[in-house]
């Protein structure tokens, strides 16, 4: 916390984003062109520790809670031992009940060393709060004795001797899981129900001598929560309950410091669904974090202004947040967050664990290391805490998780100010040829997990000094397409390309070398697609990699998933074009940009297939990594080769061609939309339309390629993945008319 204070605490857990006209569309000699601007090049403030995780010693069990002052860091929870940062679990451990002391700047242990037990059931320590000074450590949990002296789930330790203070004992009728302390002030949070013999439920506060205070804040259900306000007026509690000293507020309530009497309620605040699990606080909030359980469930942040208590933002991310800590205007969280798209974030992204973002805004900020879920009660992290030593200030998080940042770690990790080791990925690059006189060059912005904002270099014909210099952002998830477009040629030259990408610390490899002769005339068919609008143009030219470049203005690269079959010859059209194979199981590519509901709108896609077992060609999602739960303006096959156009206006409406086209040879696809209905063209010939059908369904998507769901539609097939090839996919905001169509199929040879 940075209220005067360094250390953290647990607040205790129990659970757990015309031809030449079109083509010169795509010069711009000697610029560098993005296809969106991501948010966090003009994030302030910048995240100050890196995503690089430190050498730290391990734990064979859930790290639940921790603080920290003057260089060291506390750690208790469930764990019997603890290891060296490289060891495996079971070798070269040293006895640890259910607590360790740690040098914050080397993540080895201390000589302090202390042993929680319980007589009959497994003890643990849920929380650990230091006294402003630092001289006392209080521990809460479940626990009968520490280092053999008799103590009932709530202990002081003397931090200069590592002993329990025998001054400090009262009875605490059960576990104890948060803790928050001022000078001459000692507040508690848990299951219990009395405490030195008298009515405190759930909440309580005694002296630093142990005597029971006066304050009295009785809640109904389990609190998971306290934190003292910068100015010692207010507790700010969390947890289960709905109720405290018999005020209707769920989960989240401030309190006098004194007298426990509710001074801010906060009925439907947070949803009867969603508990708050952790409270922190800096000069001018207080940051919750909350997680839930079934429909309309809360996970992420709240952060709430001191001034009066009310919301000054909050994010919408799901994925069960446990911990919150603030340093330098930044809030860092612990979770599993696999789903930020409600607040326009990552959407069903594989899960991750530790987020940081402005106290000022939700706007998720470029750091993202990661832990896995872990064992127990599978979430990650479960708490934070920080501290300086030697000039440096370090980060430390706690949980369940046995791998950070990919590699093998138990229980405990951390992260510093500096240094910055971690390089950005090799660049994706794709080079296109279809304007005569230039080269495009093209990439995918790289990812960086402590970076949004990154330089990129490009190398002309083995060249050491860069040809051309640009930044771009990215996170993760938004990868952005950029391009530079080489003028410097003549037609019938050959150039080679590479791209480095730097964070201004790190430079990653070189991306390997790209090699393209320059164009005397424009190609025909890529020349018709780009003249007539198309906002989306994948040509599927790309090796190995993950990028599917788009040749048109809009640069709405895609995501190719699962490795497909790349450069797959003959193609579609004439040219030097490739084609590319989906395996008809988990191959597919999605649209880098979310799109809002299209009106009118064309999707264009060639096809070859002997596959009788169906599959998607096409469609808008909105989801990515995984099966959309909203998905319609799709073209599917069945089975029996035929083809269906479906777009959802409140029911499923579909149009299917009478013939089918499974038969091994290259076919022409176009699906439109628009005031005259829907359309389904093959091979340039209308092949079937309806003219009622003039809307489609209204949500925030993707284009997806090559695969997603299909329930619920008619004549689903046996797979809904297409096993085949495709080429030359395009869409366009506007519904095609049958001349264009016919147009482009006609320049198929050229």
């Amino acid at each position: 916390m940075m209220n005067g204070r360094t250390g953290r605490r647990s607040a205790g857990r129990g659970r757990r984003r015309a031809a030449s006209a079109a083509l010169c569309l795509l010069a711009g000699a000697l610029t560098a062109t993005a296809a969106g601007t991501s948010p966090a090049a003009s994030l302030t403030p910048p995240v100050s520790v890196t995503a690089d995780d430190l050498s730290t010693w391990q734990t064979n069990g859930i790290v639940w809670s921790m603080a920290a002052n003057a260089g060291v860091v506390y750690a208790g929870g469930t764990f019997s031992t603890v290891r060296p940062p490289d060891a495996a679990a079971g070798t070269s451990e040293t006895p640890a009940v259910n607590f360790a002391a740690f040098d914050a700047a080397t993540g080895a242990p201390t000589g302090c060393s202390l042993s929680f037990t319980l007589s009959s059931g497994t003890a643990t320590v849920r929380a650990l709060a230091l006294s402003p000074d630092g001289a006392t450590l209080y521990a809460g949990g479940q626990f009968g004795s520490v280092n053999g002296v008799g103590v009932s789930n709530v202990a002081a330790v003397d931090t200069a001797t590592c002993t329990p203070r025998d001054d400090f004992k009262i009875a605490v009728s059960a576990t104890v899981r948060a803790i928050a302390v001022t000078a001459d002030t000692v507040y508690l949070g848990g299951d219990f129900n009395s405490v030195g013999g008298q009515t405190r439920n759930k909440f309580a506060a005694v002296t630093t001598g142990a005597d029971l205070l006066p304050f009295t804040a009785n809640a109904d259900e389990v609190a998971r929560a306290v934190e003292v306000t910068p100015d010692g007026q207010h507790v700010v509690l969390g947890g289960d309950f709905f109720t405290v000293n018999g005020t209707t507020t769920h989960a989240l309530a401030v309190v006098d410091a004194t007298t426990g009497a509710v001074t801010t309620a906060y009925p439907g605040f947070v949803p009867n669904t969603s508990t708050t699990q952790d409270i922190t606080s800096d000069a001018t909030g207080f940051y919750t974090a909350n997680e839930g359980t079934g429909g309309g469930v809360f996970d992420g942040r709240i952060a709430v202004d001191l001034d009066d208590f009310q919301q000054r933002w909050r994010d919408t991310c799901l994925g069960a947040t446990q911990a919150v800590l603030v340093h330098s205007g930044v809030l860092y969280s612990g979770s599993h967050a696999h789903d930020c798209s409600s607040m326009g974030e990552f959407p069903d992204q594989p899960r991750k664990h530790l987020l940081a973002q402005s106290v000022d805004d939700p706007q998720l900020l470029p750091w993202f290391p990661d832990t896995n879920d872990g064992i127990g009660e599978p979430v990650g992290p479960r708490v934070m805490a920080q501290t300086d030593s030697g000039g440096h200030h370090y980060l430390w998080v706690g949980g369940e998780f046995t791998t950070v940042n990919a590699a093998a770690q138990q229980g405990l990790t951390r992260f510093a100010d500096g240094p910055d080791t971690g390089a950005p990925w090799v660049p994706n690059v794709q080079l296109s040829t279809v304007a005569p006189g230039q080269i495009d060059v093209n990439w995918q912005t790289s990812s960086d997990t402590d970076d949004g904002v990154l330089t990129y270099r490009i190398y002309k014909d083995g060249a050491t000094t860069p040809v051309y210099t640009t930044t771009g952002t990215s996170l993760f998830w938004d990868r952005p397409q950029l391009r530079w477009t080489d003028t410097a040629v003549a037609a019938g030259e050959t150039h080679s390309y590479r791209i480095t990408a730097s964070d201004g610390t790190n430079t990653s490899a070189k991306s390997p070398a790209l090699s393209a002769t320059v164009a005397s005339a424009a190609e025909a068919y890529p020349a018709k697609v780009l003249a007539d609008g198309a906002s989306l143009y994948w040509r599927y030219d790309e090796g190995t990699s993950t990028f599917a470049a788009d040749t048109g203005t809009g640069l709405d690269n895609g995501f190719l998933r699962n490795a497909p079959s790349y450069r797959q010859v003959p193609a579609a059209v004439a040219g030097a074009s490739t084609a590319i194979g989906f395996n008809g199981t988990d191959e597919y590519a999605y649209s880098n940009r979310r799109h809002a509901k299209p009106g009118a709108f064309s999707v264009e896609t060639w096809f070859k297939t002997t596959t009788t077992k169906g599959g998607k060609l096409i469609g808008f999602g909105n989801l990515t990594m995984q099966n959309s739960t909203n998905y319609d303006k799709h073209v599917y096959m069945t089975n029996d080769g035929k083809l269906v156009f479906g777009v959802h206006d409140g029911s499923t409406r579909t149009i299917t061609t009478p013939a089918a086209y499974n038969n091994g040879a290259w076919h022409h696809v176009v699906a439109t939309q628009g005031s005259g209905g829907i359309a389904l063209y093959v091979d340039g010939v209308l092949r079937v339309s309806n003219s009622l059908y003039k809307t489609n369904q209204n949500f925030q998507g993707y284009w997806r390629v090559g695969g997603d769901t299909l329930s619920g539609w008619p004549n689903v097939p046996t797979s809904t993945y297409f096993a085949g090839q495709l080429d030359e996919t395009a869409v366009y905001p506007s519904a095609l008319s049958g001349t264009q169509i016919a147009a482009h199929y006609a320049l198929r040879t050229g």
